[in-house]
Protein backbone atom coordinates (compact mmCIF):
# COMPACT_ATOMS: atom_id res chain seq x y z
CA UNK A 1 0.00 0.00 0.00
CA UNK A 2 1.37 3.64 -0.89
CA UNK A 3 0.76 6.95 1.17
CA UNK A 4 1.16 9.86 0.18
CA UNK A 5 1.95 12.24 3.51
CA UNK A 6 0.76 12.03 7.11
CA UNK A 7 -2.28 9.87 7.06
CA UNK A 8 -4.45 10.29 10.01
CA UNK A 9 -7.74 8.38 11.27
CA UNK A 10 -10.17 8.15 14.03
CA UNK A 11 -8.71 6.13 17.43
CA UNK A 12 -12.05 3.65 16.82
CA UNK A 13 -10.39 2.98 13.55
CA UNK A 14 -6.86 1.64 15.06
CA UNK A 15 -7.08 -1.81 13.72
CA UNK A 16 -9.17 -0.67 10.12
CA UNK A 17 -7.17 -0.51 7.13
CA UNK A 18 -6.51 2.95 5.61
CA UNK A 19 -7.17 3.40 1.99
CA UNK A 20 -5.84 6.71 0.70
CA UNK A 21 -8.44 7.93 -2.12
CA UNK A 22 -7.82 11.52 -1.75
CA UNK A 23 -5.37 13.59 -0.82
CA UNK A 24 -5.47 16.52 1.84
CA UNK A 25 -8.96 17.80 2.83
CA UNK A 26 -11.29 19.96 0.59
CA UNK A 27 -11.69 22.18 3.30
CA UNK A 28 -8.30 22.68 5.07
CA UNK A 29 -9.24 25.89 6.75
CA UNK A 30 -9.88 25.08 10.39
CA UNK A 31 -7.75 27.48 12.28
CA UNK A 32 -6.47 24.90 14.78
CA UNK A 33 -5.82 21.95 12.76
CA UNK A 34 -2.79 21.26 10.97
CA UNK A 35 -3.28 17.94 10.03
CA UNK A 36 -3.43 18.44 6.18
CA UNK A 37 -1.62 21.72 5.97
CA UNK A 38 1.53 19.24 4.39
CA UNK A 39 -0.72 18.98 1.39
CA UNK A 40 -2.28 22.40 0.73
CA UNK A 41 -3.82 21.22 -2.77
CA UNK A 42 -6.17 18.82 -2.40
CA UNK A 43 -7.53 16.39 -5.03
CA UNK A 44 -8.41 12.69 -5.87
CA UNK A 45 -6.51 10.37 -6.09
CA UNK A 46 -5.86 7.91 -9.34
CA UNK A 47 -8.88 5.74 -9.20
CA UNK A 48 -6.66 2.70 -10.77
CA UNK A 49 -4.06 3.08 -8.58
CA UNK A 50 -6.47 3.26 -5.35
CA UNK A 51 -8.04 -0.29 -6.45
CA UNK A 52 -4.54 -0.88 -6.63
CA UNK A 53 -3.50 -0.75 -3.52
CA UNK A 54 -6.80 -2.56 -2.36
CA UNK A 55 -5.75 -5.82 -4.39
CA UNK A 56 -2.31 -5.63 -2.49
CA UNK A 57 -4.20 -5.28 0.57
CA UNK A 58 -6.14 -8.11 -0.31
CA UNK A 59 -2.99 -10.13 -1.39
CA UNK A 60 -1.44 -9.69 2.06
CA UNK A 61 -4.52 -9.41 4.52
CA UNK A 62 -7.52 -10.32 2.50
CA UNK A 63 -9.78 -12.09 5.46
CA UNK A 64 -8.28 -10.38 7.82
CA UNK A 65 -9.45 -6.93 6.86
CA UNK A 66 -12.78 -6.08 8.85
CA UNK A 67 -12.74 -2.57 8.69
CA UNK A 68 -11.78 -0.16 5.73
CA UNK A 69 -11.47 3.61 6.70
CA UNK A 70 -10.83 5.77 3.89
CA UNK A 71 -8.93 8.65 3.81
CA UNK A 72 -7.66 11.48 3.67
CA UNK A 73 -9.82 14.15 5.22
CA UNK A 74 -13.57 14.44 4.21
CA UNK A 75 -13.42 11.53 1.95
CA UNK A 76 -17.16 12.04 1.28
CA UNK A 77 -16.50 14.71 -0.65
CA UNK A 78 -15.69 12.03 -3.77
CA UNK A 79 -18.22 12.20 -6.78
CA UNK A 80 -19.94 8.64 -7.15
CA UNK A 81 -17.85 7.39 -10.15
CA UNK A 82 -15.35 7.16 -7.59
CA UNK A 83 -17.33 5.89 -4.65
CA UNK A 84 -19.16 2.83 -6.53
CA UNK A 85 -15.89 1.06 -7.60
CA UNK A 86 -14.25 1.31 -4.66
CA UNK A 87 -16.98 -0.08 -2.70
CA UNK A 88 -17.90 -2.77 -5.19
CA UNK A 89 -14.60 -3.47 -4.86
CA UNK A 90 -13.78 -4.08 -1.11
CA UNK A 91 -16.82 -6.24 -1.11
CA UNK A 92 -14.91 -8.86 -3.62
CA UNK A 93 -11.37 -8.47 -1.66
CA UNK A 94 -12.21 -8.78 1.90
CA UNK A 95 -15.39 -11.10 2.68
CA UNK A 96 -15.27 -10.49 6.18
CA UNK A 97 -15.49 -6.88 5.71
CA UNK A 98 -17.78 -5.03 8.74
CA UNK A 99 -17.78 -1.78 7.73
CA UNK A 100 -16.58 1.13 5.51
CA UNK A 101 -16.19 4.71 7.07
CA UNK A 102 -14.69 8.21 6.37
CA UNK A 103 -14.33 12.11 7.87
CA UNK A 104 -17.10 13.82 6.14
CA UNK A 105 -17.72 17.74 6.61
CA UNK A 106 -21.49 19.34 7.00
CA UNK A 107 -21.12 20.52 3.84
CA UNK A 108 -20.79 17.36 2.04
CA UNK A 109 -23.17 15.37 3.19
CA UNK A 110 -25.81 18.21 2.61
CA UNK A 111 -24.45 17.79 -1.49
CA UNK A 112 -25.06 14.50 -1.42
CA UNK A 113 -28.81 13.86 -2.54
CA UNK A 114 -30.66 11.58 -0.30
CA UNK A 115 -30.33 8.77 -2.71
CA UNK A 116 -26.91 9.11 -3.17
CA UNK A 117 -26.34 8.72 0.41
CA UNK A 118 -28.77 5.87 0.46
CA UNK A 119 -26.88 4.36 -2.68
CA UNK A 120 -23.48 4.37 -0.35
CA UNK A 121 -24.69 2.93 2.35
CA UNK A 122 -26.24 0.07 0.61
CA UNK A 123 -22.37 -0.34 -0.73
CA UNK A 124 -21.03 -0.82 2.32
CA UNK A 125 -20.26 2.77 3.63
CA UNK A 126 -22.18 2.68 7.19
CA UNK A 127 -20.13 5.26 9.17
CA UNK A 128 -19.85 9.19 9.16
CA UNK A 129 -17.12 11.02 11.23
CA UNK A 130 -18.25 14.41 11.90
CA UNK A 131 -16.60 17.26 13.66
CA UNK A 132 -18.31 20.24 14.53
CA UNK A 133 -16.12 20.73 17.21
CA UNK A 134 -18.61 23.02 18.96
CA UNK A 135 -22.47 24.00 18.75
CA UNK A 136 -21.96 28.17 19.20
CA UNK A 137 -22.23 30.02 15.67
CA UNK A 138 -19.63 32.27 16.96
CA UNK A 139 -17.07 29.68 17.96
CA UNK A 140 -17.82 27.62 14.87
CA UNK A 141 -16.81 30.63 12.64
CA UNK A 142 -14.17 31.95 14.59
CA UNK A 143 -11.85 28.21 13.88
CA UNK A 144 -13.09 28.81 10.34
CA UNK A 145 -15.32 25.38 10.39
CA UNK A 146 -17.42 26.04 7.90
CA UNK A 147 -21.03 25.43 8.58
CA UNK A 148 -23.71 26.79 11.44
CA UNK A 149 -24.79 24.64 14.48
CA UNK A 150 -28.07 24.11 12.27
CA UNK A 151 -26.64 22.81 9.04
CA UNK A 152 -24.62 20.28 10.90
CA UNK A 153 -28.15 19.47 12.06
CA UNK A 154 -29.37 19.15 8.73
CA UNK A 155 -26.46 17.02 7.61
CA UNK A 156 -26.65 14.67 10.01
CA UNK A 157 -30.34 14.54 10.03
CA UNK A 158 -30.03 13.40 6.29
CA UNK A 159 -27.13 10.91 6.93
CA UNK A 160 -29.36 9.36 9.78
CA UNK A 161 -32.09 8.97 7.18
CA UNK A 162 -29.98 7.21 4.76
CA UNK A 163 -29.45 4.67 7.22
CA UNK A 164 -25.72 5.92 8.13
CA UNK A 165 -24.31 5.85 11.70
CA UNK A 166 -23.11 8.78 12.95
CA UNK A 167 -19.51 9.42 14.95
CA UNK A 168 -19.82 13.20 16.57
CA UNK A 169 -16.60 15.23 17.29
CA UNK A 170 -16.54 17.97 19.93
CA UNK A 171 -13.16 20.09 20.83
CA UNK A 172 -13.53 21.36 24.21
CA UNK A 173 -11.35 24.60 24.43
CA UNK A 174 -12.49 25.13 21.32
CA UNK A 175 -14.67 28.39 22.66
CA UNK A 176 -11.22 29.84 24.19
CA UNK A 177 -11.71 31.53 28.09
CA UNK A 178 -13.79 33.94 26.27
CA UNK A 179 -16.94 31.97 25.15
CA UNK A 180 -16.40 28.82 27.17
CA UNK A 181 -19.32 28.06 28.67
CA UNK A 182 -21.27 29.02 25.32
CA UNK A 183 -19.41 26.71 23.96
CA UNK A 184 -20.04 24.10 25.93
CA UNK A 185 -23.81 24.59 26.52
CA UNK A 186 -24.12 24.63 22.78
CA UNK A 187 -22.06 21.90 22.07
CA UNK A 188 -24.15 19.72 24.14
CA UNK A 189 -27.52 21.35 22.43
CA UNK A 190 -25.86 20.77 19.06
CA UNK A 191 -25.01 16.78 20.05
CA UNK A 192 -28.19 16.32 21.56
CA UNK A 193 -29.78 17.32 17.82
CA UNK A 194 -27.78 15.55 15.60
CA UNK A 195 -28.42 12.63 17.74
CA UNK A 196 -25.47 10.41 16.53
CA UNK A 197 -24.74 6.77 17.55
CA UNK A 198 -21.38 7.66 18.77
CA UNK A 199 -20.17 11.02 20.33
CA UNK A 200 -16.47 11.91 21.76
CA UNK A 201 -15.08 14.97 23.33
CA UNK A 202 -11.57 16.02 22.56
CA UNK A 203 -9.64 18.89 24.09
CA UNK A 204 -8.29 21.33 22.50
CA UNK A 205 -4.58 21.65 21.49
CA UNK A 206 -2.72 25.03 20.32
CA UNK A 207 -0.29 23.26 17.42
CA UNK A 208 2.34 25.61 16.55
CA UNK A 209 2.62 27.91 12.91
CA UNK A 210 -1.12 26.89 12.94
CA UNK A 211 -3.85 30.44 12.64
CA UNK A 212 -5.46 29.55 16.36
CA UNK A 213 -1.27 29.27 17.64
CA UNK A 214 -0.76 32.97 15.88
CA UNK A 215 -3.77 34.27 17.58
CA UNK A 216 -3.22 32.98 20.85
CA UNK A 217 0.44 34.41 20.94
CA UNK A 218 -1.25 38.03 20.36
CA UNK A 219 -3.41 37.67 23.24
CA UNK A 220 -6.54 37.04 21.14
CA UNK A 221 -7.04 33.54 22.31
CA UNK A 222 -6.32 31.79 25.55
CA UNK A 223 -7.28 28.43 26.12
CA UNK A 224 -9.20 27.66 28.95
CA UNK A 225 -7.04 25.81 32.34
CA UNK A 226 -7.75 22.10 33.44
CA UNK A 227 -10.11 22.93 35.23
CA UNK A 228 -11.93 24.83 32.93
CA UNK A 229 -11.61 22.34 30.76
CA UNK A 230 -13.13 19.79 33.28
CA UNK A 231 -16.07 22.45 33.86
CA UNK A 232 -16.85 22.60 29.84
CA UNK A 233 -16.85 19.05 30.05
CA UNK A 234 -19.01 19.29 33.24
CA UNK A 235 -21.55 21.31 31.44
CA UNK A 236 -21.15 19.23 27.90
CA UNK A 237 -22.50 15.87 29.79
CA UNK A 238 -25.12 17.37 31.98
CA UNK A 239 -26.89 18.69 29.02
CA UNK A 240 -26.32 16.65 26.49
CA UNK A 241 -29.14 14.20 25.64
CA UNK A 242 -28.78 12.09 22.38
CA UNK A 243 -31.57 9.27 22.22
CA UNK A 244 -28.36 6.77 23.11
CA UNK A 245 -24.92 7.73 22.32
CA UNK A 246 -21.57 5.50 23.09
CA UNK A 247 -19.74 8.51 24.79
CA UNK A 248 -16.18 9.08 24.94
CA UNK A 249 -13.40 11.17 26.16
CA UNK A 250 -10.77 9.42 26.44
CA UNK A 251 -8.50 10.21 23.54
CA UNK A 252 -5.01 10.96 24.60
CA UNK A 253 -5.50 15.17 23.84
CA UNK A 254 -7.70 14.84 26.99
CA UNK A 255 -6.87 15.30 31.17
CA UNK A 256 -9.96 12.99 32.02
CA UNK A 257 -10.63 9.78 30.65
CA UNK A 258 -14.03 8.60 30.71
CA UNK A 259 -16.59 6.69 29.39
CA UNK A 260 -20.44 5.41 29.13
CA UNK A 261 -23.64 6.12 27.15
CA UNK A 262 -25.57 9.14 27.26
CA UNK A 263 -27.75 9.80 28.48
CA UNK A 264 -27.81 6.39 30.63
CA UNK A 265 -24.60 6.60 32.40
CA UNK A 266 -24.71 10.52 32.78
CA UNK A 267 -24.76 10.81 36.68
CA UNK A 268 -21.75 8.51 36.89
CA UNK A 269 -19.95 10.29 34.57
CA UNK A 270 -20.89 13.64 36.12
CA UNK A 271 -19.98 12.27 39.36
CA UNK A 272 -16.47 11.42 37.70
CA UNK A 273 -15.81 15.00 36.86
CA UNK A 274 -16.69 16.29 39.90
CA UNK A 275 -14.44 13.57 41.40
CA UNK A 276 -11.81 15.07 39.27
CA UNK A 277 -12.87 18.69 39.78
CA UNK A 278 -12.27 18.34 43.83
CA UNK A 279 -8.94 16.85 43.58
CA UNK A 280 -9.97 13.18 44.12
CA UNK A 281 -9.10 11.76 40.84
CA UNK A 282 -5.32 12.79 39.32
CA UNK A 283 -5.89 14.23 35.80
CA UNK A 284 -3.50 12.96 32.55
CA UNK A 285 -0.45 14.48 33.31
CA UNK A 286 1.08 16.62 30.19
CA UNK A 287 3.92 14.25 28.75
CA UNK A 288 0.98 11.58 28.44
CA UNK A 289 -1.21 13.63 27.01
CA UNK A 290 -0.90 13.90 22.40
CA UNK A 291 -2.88 14.85 19.58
Amino acid sequence: MRYIGKVYRPPSEADAYLLQATIGCPWNTCTYCDMYRDKPRFYLRDLPSVLEDMEQAAQQASSRIQKLFVTDGDALVMPMDHWRPILHRARQLYPNLRRVSCYAMARNILDKTPKELRELRDLGLTQLYIGPESGDDQTLKRIAKGSTAAEHVEAAHKAREAGMKLSVIFLLGSGGVERSTEHAMASADLATAMDPAFLSALTLTIVPNTPIARLAEKGRFVLPSKRELLKELHLFVDNCNPTSAVFRSNHASNYLPIAGKLPQDKDALLELIESALDGDIPLRPEWRRGL
